[in-house]
């Protein structure tokens, strides 16, 4: 017996008969040899971690853009609390915490630089082909872009639980279900206190009904949500009707008060400037695209893979990018600097 085939027995004798056990996958879109050590879902978890887009999820916007500070989140400890919080709950439900993992990690690989308000911007300029989610991006950069275009070659029960983690459908297993509610309970109760960090709310302003029902104070939100979600989950994952509505109260009040803060949001109209001029400088221009994006420009066209190149940009390299293409650079003559 393998590590590997100890580990998937330890899944059968040790899970919920509702996980989703590593033995059971349907499987790789190209099959490969099981690995001696790892069971398939760690070895996804594994592929994702040490991706390139994962590395750069470090430099992309969670809330607040360039904020000055070294403790607001950002996309990648926006991945890891998520992360946390779905392995929580995926082992209080004896569910497969491993494929829990590696959904986490990987929800938000295709997510733009400059946060939502980048996504917005990308989905305009892709408006007359199909437009921009994130979702859909972080499968495809997990499917094509990755390994130079070679792709993760994840799961499918990966991919499934990665492109359903926001919005429309549920995924397939619980595993994903629980994602999707932990990427929730992490964006809104960490926003929050980054927002706090900014000046930008208080926790006073919380609705009451909100206090009385999830409590006060981040840590005990969280704590209440992830045991209304352990104590509410069967065969589909879910929390106490009051809860919801309480969470969902919460939700709608970060919409008017940070979301949607002019202070909070006040550079983000130049985000969709920026992203746009950039989209449509490459997209003329082709031949500026790096080699890599070659192969995507004359099998899917101009657009797709201008979008992929910006999609993956971190927000300083979009910043660079940006004062490359448009802004003057300084020229030296005999020693001294003019601008042209």
């Amino acid at each position: 017996m393998t590590i590997r085939e100890r580990s998937e027995m330890y899944e059968k004798l040790m899970q919920s008969p509702l996980a989703a056990l590593s033995s059971q996958s349907r499987g790789r879109d190209t099959e490969e040899a099981p690995c001696e050590y790892r069971t398939c879902y760690q070895r996804d978890r594994d592929r994702i971690l040490h991706s390139k887009s994962f590395r750069r999820l470090k430099h992309k916007t969670q809330v607040f853009l360039a904020p000055e500070g070294d403790h607001y989140r950002t996309r990648l400890t926006h991945t890891l609390e998520v992360s946390q919080i779905a392995r929580t709950i995926a082992c209080a439900l004896l569910l497969n915490e491993d494929l829990t993992e590696a959904i986490s990690l990987g929800h938000d690989l295709g997510h733009t630089p400059f946060g939502h308000a980048g996504e917005r911007a990308l989905n305009e300029a892709m408006g007359s082909v199909g437009g921009f989610r994130h979702y859909q991006q972080s499968v495809r950069v997990v499917n094509q872009l990755e390994k130079d275009g070679k792709g993760l070659n994840l799961t499918w029960e990966v991919r499934n639980g990665i492109n359903r983690h926001t919005c429309g459908e549920q995924a397939v297993t619980l595993e994903g279900q629980v994602v999707r509610f932990a990427d929730r309970i992490a964006y809104i109760n960490h926003d929050i206190d980054d927002a706090i960090r900014a000046g930008v709310l208080t926790e006073d302003k919380i609705p009451d009904t909100v206090h009385e029902t999830l409590g006060n104070g981040k840590s005990i939100r969280i704590h209440n949500l992830v045991t209304s979600i352990v104590e509410n989950s069967g065969s589909s994952i879910g929390m106490d009707p009051k809860v919801l509505r309480a969470f969902d109260k919460l939700h709608d009040f970060m919409f008017e008060e940070v979301y949607r803060n002019p202070i909070a949001k006040s550079e983000e109209e130049k985000i969709s400037g920026l992203i746009n001029n950039m989209f449509e400088y490459l997209v003329n221009n082709p031949d500026s695209l790096p080699d890599e994006f070659k192969d995507i420009l004359e099998k899917e066209g101009a657009h797709r893979a201008v979008c992929d190149y910006i999609a993956g940009m971190t927000d300083n390299y979009a910043l660079d990018m940006y004062n490359c293409l448009f802004i003057p650079r300084r020229w030296q003559v005999k020693g001294i600097n003019f601008t042209g």
